[in-house]
């Protein structure tokens, strides 16, 4: 009973899920002085390109999350390398961000550069129009 309840308030057609996350620029909402949430497709976004950045033990407790990116930046610029980071990113999504679909990932080397423009494409479960995030790998030293 409590459970038809909570959904007969909801004004959604969607789904009575919605996924929030904290605004990681730590804005302040002006009225309740408290951080600003992000809400459904934003969080998704948000967690894939957090995805991307984490390099394995950077999650204590948990060191099988993220990818070996970082260590690939450092090779040469081949279509191979590019296939390899387009396949990193798909099982990295595949793994660990149950809230998306992906649909594709193409990475395009950028040879001035020597940078990497990844563009992923997916679906945020209950949302019908697909997302594309846009991220730019390049290595720091």
């Amino acid at each position: 009973m409590s459970t038809y309840d909570a959904t007969q308030s909801n004004e959604s057609k969607r789904t009575d899920k919605v996924y929030k996350d904290l605004n990681l620029d730590f804005q302040q909402n002006s009225a309740t002085k408290d951080i600003i949430k992000i809400t459904d497709v934003e969080a998704v976004k948000r967690s894939v390109r957090n995805l991307i950045q984490t390099n394995h033990y950077d999650k204590l407790f948990h060191p099988e999350i993220g990818s070996n990116l970082r260590g690939m930046l450092f090779e040469n610029i081949t279509p191979q390398i590019s296939h390899g980071i387009s396949k990193m990113v798909e099982n990295l999504i595949k793994n660990y961000e149950p809230r998306a679909r992906l649909v594709q990932v193409f990475t395009q080397p950028e040879f001035d550069r020597n940078s990497y423009r990844c563009q992923i494409s997916f679906y945020v479960v209950n949302h019908p129009e697909p997302v594309e995030v846009e991220s730019f790998l390049e290595r720091l030293r």
